[in-house]
Formats: C-alpha cells, sequence, structure tokens
C-alpha cells in the first residue's frame, strides 16, 4: 500500500497564519520535501547519506543525478546529466536561495518525457513581460529588474546560462547551468521564474526584504497535506502510465530522463 503524505506540520489541525509572496524569485528557498517528495513519486532513487544530509537521487535510467548539501560551498542543488547521443555531458547548480518551486520546474521536467515541440527558454519569461537585452550577453530581466537569466558567452565556445536575483541587501541566489544542459530543461525553469503566481511561506520564513508583497492567511496542516498530496499523486499517475506504456511495448524500463522525446527515440536539441 502506497503511503499517504501527512504533510509536515503539526499533530493538531489547528489554523496557522502563512504568507502568500510575491514576486516568486524573492521568496527564499522553502521546504525542499517540495521537490524531494515529488522525485519520489516518480520513481527516483533515494541515495541520501544517513541522517539525510547530503541528499541524493538518481533518476529510474541512472543518467541523471540530483543533491541537496546546505553545508557544501556553496550550498545548495547539484544536478547532473551522463553524456549520451547528441547530448554532452551537463551540470548545473542552484544556491539554497533559489525557491524551491522554480528549483522544480527544472526537476519536475525531469522526470517528464520530453515534449517534441522545439524548446525556447526565452517564451515563458517574454510572455510574463520579461525585457529581453541584447547585446554580448542575451539577459531577459523580470519587471521589477530584481532577478534575470542570462546565456553567457565569455569567449567563442565557452559559454553557460546564469539566473540570480537580488534583494536590497545583496545577492539573493545564483543559479548556473552549463551550455550542454538541454535546452527544455532551462525552458522549464524559465517558466517556473516567470510564473507570477505566489508562493506560500510559513511564519517565520519570509524574507526580510521590502521588495516583496505579502499576503497573510490562515491555513490549516490538513490543507497543507492535501495540497502536496495532489502533487505527489500526479507525479505517481504520470510514472504509472509511463511504466505501464513501457510494458505493453516490451521495453524493461520507460525513458525518463532528460534525452527522452516525445516519441521515445533521441534527438538533437
Amino acid at each position: 500500500m502506497k503511503k499517504t503524505w501527512t504533510g509536515w506540520g503539526p499533530t493538531a489541525d489547528q489554523p496557522e497564519q502563512h504568507y502568500l509572496i510575491e514576486p516568486r524569485h524573492l521568496a527564499g528557498g522553502g521546504d525542499i520535501r517540495y521537490v524531494t517528495e515529488y522525485l519520489r513519486a516518480s520513481g527516483w532513487t533515494d541515495r541520501s547519506y544517513k541522517g539525510g544530509l547530503p541528499m541524493v537521487f538518481d533518476s529510474p535510467d541512472r543518467t541523471v543525478r540530483i543533491g541537496y548539501d546546505p553545508h557544501a560551498m556553496p550550498g545548495g542543488w547539484t544536478i547532473s546529466g551522463q553524456a549520451a547521443e547528441h547530448q554532452g555531458e551537463w551540470h548545473a547548480t542552484l544556491t539554497t536561495g533559489v525557491p524551491v518551486e522554480i528549483v522544480a520546474g527544472l526537476t519536475d521536467t525531469l522526470t517528464k518525457t520530453r515534449s517534441a515541440h522545439a524548446p525556447n527558454p526565452w517564451a515563458p519569461l517574454e510572455q510574463n513581460e520579461w525585457e529581453t537585452e541584447r547585446g554580448q550577453h542575451f539577459t531577459a530581466v523580470s519587471p521589477d529588474r530584481n532577478t534575470w537569466l542570462q546565456y553567457h558567452q565569455n569567449s567563442p565556445g565557452q559559454s553557460h546560462w546564469w539566473a540570480g536575483a537580488r534583494t536590497e541587501h545583496g545577492r539573493a541566489w545564483d543559479a548556473v547551468f552549463t551550455s550542454t544542459t538541454p535546452m527544455h530543461l532551462i525552458e522549464g525553469f524559465s517558466a517556473a521564474l516567470a510564473d507570477p503566481t505566489p508562493v506560500m511561506r510559513q511564519r517565520g520564513h519570509v524574507p526580510a526584504t521590502k521588495w516583496i508583497r505579502t499576503t497573510s492567511v490562515s491555513v490549516r496542516p490538513s490543507q497543507l497535506g492535501a495540497w502536496q498530496q495532489t502533487r505527489i499523486t500526479a507525479a505517481r499517475a504520470t510514472t504509472w502510465a509511463r511504466n505501464s506504456w513501457a510494458a505493453r511495448q516490451g521495453n524493461k524500463a520507460p525513458a525518463t530522463g532528460p534525452y527522452a522525446s516525445a516519441s521515445g527515440t533521441q534527438q538533437r536539441r
């Protein structure tokens, strides 16, 4: 029997004060279980060390590894993909201040079958009124001018993707992706980055910055648990459907890594 998510609030189902925060890119890191529980529900293998940190997850096809260590220098997320046909080895690092909802834009995409459409990381940003700046580096900047996504080219043949955010106190977070990172993963990240939907943080976990807007809400632990269970159930349903399809095709395992296309064959970025 599959274990039902029970939330992470106190046992008594008493309303607690939370805050909806916007823009989301300044909301702070959040609870990493938003990412890790989705990976577990999607069939990823938890290879974390005893005690829980650092956390390590491997994809079902063992081509991608996701790690989280807040005590490393710099602390945060590391995501690495093996080289495959038409796709070089790639690597991404995201510091602890990256909101988990934005991290999930990348990690959730890793659990899904790749769409057949040509990815465009700039499209979600432009659709949400981010300004694009063309120069030595192509850059998209948020409407509040406090976060950005940039394709940074140091010299011919040397480039990388860089995203970051700042508050009045300085840099809030950074995310760096090698130029070989599959483009649809950058698009998943940029879509979550540009999403105008507020994110929720509990009392005591609201960043100390004047550059955010907060709305106080009263939420029961059972509500939080139900919302998270919905997310986990969706991941399990998608995984079950993919595995069932693979079984009907006579495959040993479905293609779930970043190199899987909609047809199950490998394609160029």
